[in-house]
C-alpha cells in the first residue's frame, strides 16, 4: 500500500478553502489507505510568523479542526512536524545537493522577489524543508492543490540526486496527489480564500463572528430586483462549493431572474454553512479546550512518525558515516 503525506501549516485559523481542498480529501483518503500521515507543520509557519506562542495556539486549533471534521487517528498518523527532530537533519544535506537557482525559480519565491530585503532564508529554502518531510517518511505521494505542485517536482529532482550522488536508492522518487475534482475556493473579496489575504470564512467562529465574516463578502451595487450573474458574484461562488445541485440551481435562477437581495444570498449561505457543519461544529467546541487529548493524540502519532523517521535515518547517517 502506497503511503500518502499531507501537511497544513498553523499560520491562523483554517478556513472552509482549507477544508474542502486538504482536510476532507485527506479524511477520505485515509479512510481508504491505512497508510497516511498528516502532520501540521508549525516549523514552516515560521517563515512567516515569530511569536510562538501564536503558533503554538493555532496549531491546536489546526489540530482541532482535524479531529473535528472526523479524522481517523487509528487509521492515520497525526503528529506535529517539529517534534520529529531528524527532520533539520535531513534538510542540511538536502541543502547542500540542491543548486540555487532550482529555489530561485520556485512560485513561492519569484511571487515575493520585487523586495529581497523582506524574505527570509527559511522562505527561500522553504521547497527543501518540504522536500525532507517527504523523504524521510519515505513517502510515495504528497496530497497538493495545483499551486504547491512544482514542490514536489523539487522534491523528485532533490531525491534522485541524493540517490545517483551517493549511489543509493535510499529515497523513494515521490509524485503529486492532486484532487482534480477540488476547485479554487473564492474568498469574501474574490481572491483564492487565503488567512495571508484576511478574506476567509472560518466554519468553526463563533456564530456572530461567523455571520460578520459572510456578511463582510464583497459584492456590486445592484438593487434586488434587478437580474444578476451569479458566476460573477462572489456569494454565489463560495456557496456553490457547499451547496447541493438542486439548491446551486434553484439559486442561480433566482439570481438570473431578479428579485434576489444579496442579504438573503449571505442569509442562505449562513444557513448552508451552520446546517452543514453542525455535528462537526459541535465537536469541534467539545474538544477545542481539550489541550492533554490533543497533546497525547499527538504524542501517538510523534512515537509512530518517529519510527518510520529513525529508520530513514539510520541508513541516511550510515551512508554519510555521520
Amino acid at each position: 500500500m502506497k503511503r500518502i503525506l499531507t501537511g497544513v501549516q498553523c499560520t491562523g485559523d483554517l478556513h472552509i478553502g482549507n477544508i474542502l481542498s486538504v482536510i476532507k480529501p485527506a479524511i477520505e483518503l485515509s479512510k481508504e489507505n491505512g497508510n497516511t500521515l498528516v502532520f501540521i507543520a508549525n516549523l514552516h509557519t515560521f517563515t512567516s510568523k515569530k511569536n510562538p506562542e501564536l503558533i503554538n495556539q493555532y496549531l491546536y486549533k489546526a489540530a482541532t479542526v482535524w479531529l473535528a471534521m472526523g479524522l481517523d487517528i487509528n487509521k492515520t498518523i497525526f503528529f506535529k512536524q517539529s517534534d520529529i527532530s531528524g527532520i533539520c537533519e535531513l534538510t542540511w544535506i538536502l541543502n547542500c545537493l540542491t543548486p540555487y537557482p532550482m529555489l530561485a525559480n520556485a512560485h513561492a519565491f519569484k511571487e515575493k522577489s520585487n523586495n529581497l530585503a523582506d524574505i527570509n532564508v527559511g522562505l527561500f529554502d522553504y521547497p527543501v524543508l518540504m522536500t525532507a518531510d517527504i523523504l524521510l517518511y519515505q513517502t510515495d505521494l504528497v496530497t497538493v492543490g495545483n499551486d504547491q505542485k512544482q514542490h514536489i517536482e523539487i522534491a523528485r529532482d532533490i531525491a534522485i540526486k541524493f540517490n545517483n550522488t551517493f549511489n543509493t536508492d535510499l529515497f523513494k522518487i515521490p509524485s503529486e496527489l492532486i484532487n482534480e475534482n477540488v476547485k479554487l475556493i473564492p474568498g469574501t473579496d474574490g481572491r483564492k480564500m487565503s488567512k495571508s489575504y484576511n478574506n476567509i470564512i472560518d466554519i468553526f467562529a463563533e456564530e456572530n463572528e461567523l455571520k460578520k465574516e459572510i456578511m463582510s463578502i464583497v459584492t456590486d451595487s445592484k438593487k434586488p430586483e434587478e437580474p444578476k450573474n451569479p458566476d460573477e458574484c462572489n456569494i454565489f461562488n463560495i456557496y456553490k462549493t457547499l451547496a447541493s445541485e438542486d439548491c446551486i440551481e434553484d439559486m442561480r435562477s433566482k439570481y438570473i431572474n431578479g428579485g434576489l437581495g444579496y442579504k438573503y444570498a449571505k442569509d442562505t449561505l449562513f444557513e448552508l454553512i451552520i446546517n452543514k457543519f453542525k455535528k462537526e461544529r459541535e465537536e469541534y467546541n467539545k474538544i477545542k479546550n481539550e489541550i492533554k487529548y490533543i497533546d497525547e493524540i499527538l504524542k501517538v502519532g510523534k512515537e509512530k512518525a518517529q519510527t518510520i523517521a529513525n529508520e530513514t535515518l539510520y541508513k541516511f547517517r550510515k551512508l554519510l558515516h555521520f
